[in-house]
C-alpha cells in the first residue's frame, strides 16, 4: 500500500500545498467573466451583463433538474421503492406529466384564506425557491461554471441556504391556521437542533483544507489519498473522515426536512404544516424550493466529502450533476423506508446527539490535525 501525504491528506502540510497550489494556477475563472469576454464586454457592464446572463443559466439548469425529479423522478423511484406502478401513460415513460401536472396546478385558483397576514403570506413561497437558488451561486458546477468565488464561500453557501427557515416561519404564523403554526415551530425547532451540527461538521472539513473558498475545498481533495494494487482512492474528505461524512448526511436530510425528520409538514399529523393554507402557484413555489433545497443539499454534499465536480472520464458538470441525484435517490429512498420520529425524539436527536457528535468529531479533527503537524 503506497499512502500518498498530499493536498487530498488530513495535514497542514498539504492543506497548506493544496491552497498554494490554488493560489499559484491563479483565481479561478468564473461563469460571468467567461460570458463577459465572449462578448466582448469589460468592466462594470461586463460584470453585470455577465452575471445576470450566468445566474440565469445557473438557475434554469437547477429548475430543470427539480421539473424532473418533482413530478416525475420521485413517482418512478418511490414506486420502484414499493413495488409499484408509477406514471407511464402521459408521453413516453409517463415524461409529459411533467407538463400535466405543471398545468393543473398553475392553473387553479389561489385561494386566500380569511384573515391571513399579507404581505407576509405572500412573500414566504417565494423565499424558498429564492434561498435555494442564492446558494448555487458559489457552488463550483464544473469547470468555468461558477458565478461567484468569493473568500468565504461556504459560509455564504450556509447562510443562503438559513434563510429557507424565515420562508417556514413567516409561512405558518401567517396563514392564520394553527396546523400551521404548529409547522413552523417545529421548523424552528428542527432548524435550531440540526443548523449548528451542520455547520460544526462542515468546519471540520475547512480545518483539513485550511480554507472556506469553495474552489480550493475542492481542489485540496483532487490528489490521491491512497494506492491500492494500482488503484487509486482519492483525497475525498468522505474517505478522509467517514465519520464526519455521516454526520453532515444526517444533519442535512433534517435541514431539507427529509424522513425521518419531515417533522414540519408531517402530513399524518399536522395535516401539511406550514404549507397547509397554500395553493396553485404558492403551492409550486413552495414544492419547487423543497426539491431546489434538495439538490443544494447534494451539492454541499458534494463539495465538502465528494471532491465536487471531479471524476474519472466524464466531464466535470456531467459527475457533479451524478452526485447531486445521488444525493436525491438517497432522499426518497429515506422518504420510503425510515419512519418518521417524533418531535421529541427528534430534538432529542439534535441537541444530546448529532450536537455532541459534531463537536467531538471537529475537537477530533483539530487534534489530529495538529499532531501530525
Amino acid at each position: 500500500m503506497d499512502v500518498l501525504l498530499q493536498s487530498g491528506t488530513p495535514t497542514p502540510t498539504g492543506t497548506a500545498n493544496a491552497t498554494a497550489n490554488a493560489t499559484a494556477s491563479g483565481p479561478v475563472t468564473t461563469l460571468p467573466e467567461t460570458i463577459a469576454g465572449a462578448l466582448g464586454l469589460t468592466g462594470t457592464l461586463g460584470d453585470i451583463v455577465g452575471g445576470l446572463i450566468g445566474a440565469f443559466l445557473i438557475a434554469n439548469i437547477m429548475l430543470g433538474m427539480t421539473a424532473l425529479a418533482g413530478p416525475w423522478a420521485k413517482r418512478k423511484i418511490t414506486a420502484a421503492f414499493t413495488d409499484r406502478i408509477a406514471v407511464n401513460r402521459i408521453g413516453p415513460f409517463g415524461l409529459l406529466i411533467i407538463v400535466a401536472d405543471a398545468v393543473r396546478l398553475l392553473s387553479k385558483e389561489l385561494i386566500v384564506p380569511d384573515g391571513v397576514d399579507r404581505p407576509a403570506w405572500d412573500i414566504a413561497p417565494i423565499i424558498l425557491p429564492f434561498s435555494a437558488l442564492l446558494g448555487f451561486a458559489v457552488i463550483p458546477l464544473g469547470s468555468g461554471l461558477q458565478l461567484a468565488d468569493p473568500e468565504t464561500g461556504i459560509v455564504f453557501a450556509f447562510a443562503a441556504a438559513s434563510i429557507a427557515s424565515v420562508g417556514l416561519v413567516m409561512a405558518g404564523y401567517a396563514s392564520n391556521n394553527k396546523y400551521s403554526l404548529l409547522g413552523a415551530l417545529r421548523s424552528i425547532a428542527q432548524n435550531l437542533a440540526y443548523e449548528i451540527p451542520l455547520v460544526i461538521t462542515a468546519a471540520s472539513v475547512i480545518i483539513f483544507a485550511g480554507t472556506f473558498r469553495t474552489s480550493e475545498i475542492v481542489a485540496a481533495q483532487t490528489e490521491t489519498l491512497v494506492s491500492i494494487a494500482g488503484i487509486a482512492i482519492p483525497g475525498w474528505y468522505a474517505f478522509v473522515n467517514p465519520f464526519a461524512f455521516v454526520l453532515f448526511l444526517a444533519a442535512n436530510m433534517a435541514e431539507i426536512g427529509r424522513n425521518p425528520f419531515d417533522i414540519p409538514e408531517a402530513p399524518t399529523e399536522i395535516v401539511a404544516g406550514y404549507q397547509t393554507e397554500y395553493s396553485s402557484v404558492y403551492f409550486v413555489l413552495f414544492y419547487l424550493g423543497e426539491f431546489i433545497h434538495i439538490f443544494l443539499g447534494g451539492a454541499l454534499m458534494a463539495v465538502l466529502f465528494l471532491g465536487g465536480p471531479a471524476g474519472p472520464v466524464l466531464p466535470g458538470f456531467v459527475w457533479m450533476v451524478i452526485k447531486m441525484w445521488a444525493f436525491f435517490l438517497f432522499t426518497q429512498w429515506a422518504r420510503s423506508a425510515v419512519p418518521r420520529v417524533r418531535i421529541d425524539q427528534l430534538i432529542e436527536i439534535g441537541w444530546k446527539g448529532m450536537l455532541v457528535l459534531s463537536f467531538a468529531n471537529l475537537v477530533l479533527t483539530a487534534v489530529l490535525v495538529g499532531v501530525i503537524a
